[in-house]
Order: C-alpha cells, then sequence, then structure tokens
C-alpha cells in the first residue's frame, strides 16, 4: 500500500499524516482499496481497507474523525472520535484524534500550527473553493486561538488539475477569470491555484505552503477519480492527527 506523505509535515515528529491510494487489498476492481460507504463497495470491503490502511498509519480507528461532507463552507472543532454531519472542515488541540476526509478529485487540505499545536483538515470541491473554505478555516483557527496566520504549514493534496476540470460557463463565471482558461469555447477551472491564493490571502507564508504535484484524474493507477471513473470510483482518504506521546 503506497502512502502520500508531506515533506513540510515530516519536520514534526508529533504530526502523524498521510493519504491513501489504489490498493488491490481488499475491495476488488473497481473499488481498490476504497475507503467510502457511499460507493456501491461493500461494507464489509470498506471496513477491512480501513483497517489495513489505519494500521499502516499506526493509527487506532477508534480515535479517527469523519464527516460527511457536503461542499459547504462548514469548518468544526472537535475534540472526540465519531461521525460529523454537514461538514467540510475539522479542527482540534486534542492529541490521539485524527482527522479525516475523503478524497476523489475535490482538493484536500491539511493545516498544522506548530506553537498552538493545532491541527486541520479541509475538503474543497469547486463549491468549497468558491465559498473560500481554506481561507474560512485559517481564519476561524487564528481568531479562536489568538494565533499568527503565518506560522501555519499547510499542505494542498492531491486533486484534478485544471487541464482536466471542465466545468460550464455558469460554474467557470464565478470565480476570477485568472483561475479560468477559456479553450475554444470549453472552460477549465485551476481549484488549486485559487486554494494556494486563498492560504496566501488569509495570512499564510508562501514558504510554509506545499502543493502535491499529483492530478487523481491522470493518476489512474495511483488515485481515484470521480471525475474520471464516475459510479465506478471508489475514495481515498487523508488523514491528520498529534500524537500523544510526544
Amino acid at each position: 500500500m503506497k502512502i502520500i506523505y508531506s515533506e513540510k509535515f515530516k519536520v514534526f515528529p508529533e504530526i502523524v499524516f498521510g493519504i491513501s491510494t489504489i490498493g488491490k487489498d481488499i475491495s476488488s476492481a473497481p473499488y481498490f482499496l476504497n475507503m467510502s460507504c457511499l460507493v456501491g463497495d461493500k461494507p464489509e470491503n470498506v471496513a477491512g481497507n480501513r483497517r489495513l490502511f489505519f494500521e499502516k498509519m499506526n493509527i487506532d480507528i477508534k480515535r479517527i474523525v469523519i464527516q460527511k461532507q457536503i461542499h459547504s463552507d462548514n469548518v468544526n472543532y472537535v475534540t472526540e472520535p465519531g461521525k460529523i454531519n454537514d461538514s467540510d472542515g475539522l479542527f482540534t488541540d486534542v492529541k490521539n484524534l485524527f482527522l479525516t476526509v475523503c478524497i476523489a478529485d475535490c482538493y484536500p487540505v491539511f493545516l498544522y500550527h506548530p506553537a498552538g499545536k493545532i491541527i486541520a483538515c479541509i475538503h474543497s470541491g469547486w463549491k468549497g473553493t468558491f465559498k473560500k473554505i481554506s481561507h474560512t478555516a485559517v481564519c476561524r483557527i487564528s481568531d479562536y486561538y489568538k494565533l499568527n496566520p503565518k506560522n501555519f504549514v499547510a499542505f494542498i493534496g492531491p486533486g484534478i488539475s485544471a487541464e482536466h476540470f471542465e466545468v460550464g460557463r455558469e460554474v467557470a463565471a464565478l470565480f476570477e477569470k485568472i483561475f479560468v482558461k477559456n479553450q475554444s469555447g470549453k472552460y477549465f477551472v485551476d481549484l488549486k491555484s485559487q486554494i494556494y491564493n486563498q492560504l496566501i490571502q488569509a495570512g499564510i507564508d508562501a514558504v510554509n505552503i506545499e502543493t502535491s504535484c499529483f492530478c487523481t484524474f491522470k493518476e489512474n493507477e495511483l488515485l481515484h477519480s470521480y471525475r474520471r471513473d464516475k459510479n465506478q470510483s471508489g475514495r481515498m482518504f487523508g488523514v491528520i492527527g498529534l500524537r500523544h506521546d510526544i
């Protein structure tokens, strides 16, 4: 099982972080190593896949937080494991609590503030990006803890690249022209650049932001993509947590 890591987060021994990928461990085609119960995969397969992933990450599955993502700008403070409804962002200062985000084209964003020992995960598809959920999360956490946003460390995980994210004119019109390309009447939106810009606008120092080079659509042997595979697509998990022993 291949895990995607962040070079920025590796600097901090207290951080547990990783993103799952396609693997042929339990779920058969097309759901290889699928982490979602909502895509048609067998529940027992999903449970097995999650167990394998979290065991590899050395995470107690009883200590994870899963959110029901609804493409909103809702960001929630959590202190206990379990399921959170109607949420696309989570943050906590509790150790041994592991925040998850489900991925298959929408961008996952992960935050860590070393001074405050605060972690966060964000789900940002085109709707969440339009609503500026990444900016909202940084500002809310900074205000909540009275922290300088400059010192956040951020990782923008794999999502669908601009060259493969074609949208209708109505959706394209929602975004600044600098993030939209018109090719012979077809519109392509650059979500990753917009998310990066939101983090900068929220005050994070550019040297603290890392972006994944992977496109979910292009990496058909590594990553799930709903845009590419439609109802035959599984989902990945991204997870971030604070070790309790550091």
